[in-house]
């Protein structure tokens, strides 16, 4: 029974992608799932979090689409039931190669932060600050829709629009093949209210043991102030990769 457990635990903890863009290679495909058990004499929590990304590329063109989802419980209550799925693009220059095209639809559901249903769709520009091999920063801007199904903090339900501004900073640093550093962050400000707005921040630390083995731990928080909710996440485990 101990041995099936771990074995569980072991899977729940294991992330495992396939490819990586380079001469040959168009398409990228990520599979993650990570979870945690606790049980005490007082209670018991779990959490699952599931997510998957395919990426594809053509010359000037990028287009990506990502999926996730995080389910959890607290002492028998659901504490989590997120879901979230994006499709974007990339549209590059040649002759500004640091300067790109993005555009979006993004669709989000969220017991935690009280989304009954909302969908973003926008476009903008991005540019490349540093854009090395090991070292990567860049921001984006631009103009998003945004169509929301909400639950306000007393518990009445709004549906409403909104155009919001899109700022986005994220950058990658690996440091002697070993240790990367990522990180993208969002605020995502009404243009009609000040004091409507979104924050997102997904943080990330990977170490690579060998060639195909790394340990990953990721920190996420997420803040709706019209909803007056946040959340926050944590979690680790093992990073298996095979490159072709």
């Amino acid at each position: 029974m101990f041995r099936s457990f771990c074995t569980l635990l072991l899977i729940l903890l294991t992330k495992i992608s396939f490819s990586q863009f380079n001469d040959s290679t168009k398409y990228y495909i990520n599979f993650a799932s990570s979870g945690s058990i606790n049980k005490t004499q007082d209670g018991s929590s779990y959490l699952l979090n599931n997510g998957f990304q395919f990426q594809v590329r053509k010359e000037v063109i990028e287009s990506n689409f990502y999926s996730n989802w995080i389910y959890g419980k607290q002492n028998q209550k659901l504490s989590n039931n997120d879901f979230s799925t994006t499709l974007d693009f990339n549209i590059y220059n040649r002759k500004a190669p640091n300067l790109y095209y993005w555009g979006l639809a993004n669709y989000n559901t969220s017991y935690s932060l009280k989304i009954n249903n909302q969908l973003l769709t926008g476009a903008g520009l991005a540019y490349n600050i540093i854009n090395k091999n090991n070292q990567k920063l860049n921001v984006s801007d631009g103009i998003l829709f945004d169509r929301s199904d909400i639950m306000l903090a007393d518990s009445t339900q709004e549906i409403y629009s909104t155009w919001r501004n899109s700022f986005r900073l994220s950058f990658k640093f690996v440091i002697n093949e070993i240790f990367t550093l990522q990180s993208t962050s969002f605020i995502q400000n009404s243009l009609d209210k000040k004091d409507d707005y979104i924050i997102k921040s997904n943080n990330g630390l990977i170490i690579k043991l060998t060639n195909w083995l790394s340990f990953e731990t990721k920190y996420t928080f997420n803040k709706i102030s019209r909803t007056k909710r946040e959340n926050q996440l944590f979690s680790y485990g093992l990073k298996l990769e095979k490159y072709f």
